[in-house]
């Protein structure tokens, strides 16, 4: 408070400017009028901030300002309680302590605070943005980057207090600090290569959860989940493959439903030497469009490949629309082939070797 307010006031109280009863006027002054203010700042986070908040659709915003009211109260009190102490009896030294006690109270109250928000945040509004994705990674990603968010309040908070209000020299913390972390990051090396396995896969998007894919490595199946340490696979016997993101991070992977899932199929059919080639070339032609699992689009084809050693191959090539019809296809073109062949008598061959024996008679000379 400056001097001419001081003035108005010692006068309006009759005592003499500087004395312990002037000072203890200005400071319970200060006092009453941070209560007043605080008082007015609850007043408009309870009628108006929390009524306007209410009356939208969203749910995390009430949440925001009840959990900034009690903040925001205890904050003026506090001020106002520490800038009152500056017009007592106190000494200059125990009023830097106050002081620095008042700002470590303020920085723990409202890195309580930031926690607070920090937790609506990561449960009340990011599930509701994990949930629109396909993969399961992000919404596993959220309690760790909500734990990770967490400790970087405590640590900002914790420098804040111990180098800029107490003056500490935390330089030695720091170089603690990392080579603890050297430590752990190569105690938990594997966990770390697999969390960013996940991570990798998540920007990534190679494929996401119900996709066909095959790794390299052989594995083939179904996207079931995509985890921060693993992928879960569902193969065609119906069982569970985990496999590590480390691994899938540095696999080739065949996706066969992305960028869409229509699949070319490919069966090669032999028939006998002496087949007459345009007959067979219809009769395969004639299956493979009667079939309802073919599309129509791109048109199916059957090609004379080549000259086998004992058969003429040909080439059926079918676009299916789910890479799960797959087997099923495979399963009634083989049928209907067999029946066809047996009724128009296309005879499929059975692998052969013509040997042919010189006569050792005719070879030796007389």
């Amino acid at each position: 408070m400056n001097d001419t307010a001081s003035l108005y006031l010692n006068d309006l109280l009759g005592t003499p400017a500087g004395s312990f009863e002037s000072r203890l006027a200005i400071s319970l002054l200060i006092l009453f009028l941070s209560i007043v203010i605080a008082t007015i700042v609850d007043f408009l986070f309870k009628r108006v901030f929390l009524f306007y908040a209410s009356r939208t659709k969203l749910e995390f915003d009430d949440l925001i300002v009840g959990v900034l009211r009690k903040p925001l109260y205890l904050t003026v009190i506090i001020i106002g309680m520490f800038l009152s102490l500056h017009y007592t009896d106190l000494t200059t030294t125990y009023i830097v302590i106050l002081d620095d006690i008042g700002l470590t109270l303020l920085c723990v109250i409202w890195v309580i605070t930031l926690i607070k928000i920090n937790k609506i945040l990561f449960e009340k509004v990011f599930p509701h943005l994990t949930h629109k994705t396909e993969t399961q990674i992000d919404d596993e990603l959220l309690p760790l980057l909500k734990g990770i968010a967490n400790i970087a309040l405590i640590f900002i908070g914790a420098l804040a207090v111990l180098n800029l209000i107490w003056n500490i020299n935390v330089t030695p913390l720091f170089a603690s600090a990392g080579i603890a972390g050297i430590a752990v990051a190569f105690a938990a090396q594997d966990s770390i290569a697999q969390l960013f396995g996940g991570i990798s896969i998540y920007f990534d998007q190679p494929f996401k959860r119900g996709d066909r894919i095959e790794l390299d490595s052989g594995e083939v199946g179904i996207v079931h989940e995509v985890g921060i340490r693993s992928t879960r696979i569902m193969n065609l016997y119906n069982n569970m493959i985990i496999i590590p993101n480390k691994i899938i991070a540095n696999s080739k992977i065949i996706n066969y439903t992305s960028p869409q899932s229509n699949m070319l199929v490919k069966m090669t059919m032999g028939v006998a030497y002496g087949s007459d080639v345009e007959k067979v070339r219809s009769v395969f032609y004639d299956i493979i469009k009667s079939n309802d699992l073919v599309l129509k689009y791109p048109e199916p084809s059957v090609r004379f490949n080549e000259y086998g050693d004992s058969s003429l191959d040909f080439g059926l090539y079918m676009w299916i629309k789910s890479p799960s019809d797959r087997i099923r296809l495979i399963d009634m073109i083989n049928s209907r082939i067999a029946e066809e062949f047996e009724k128009e008598g296309i005879e499929i061959p059975f692998p052969t070797r013509t040997l042919y024996i010189k006569n050792q008679e005719e070879s030796i000379p007389k």
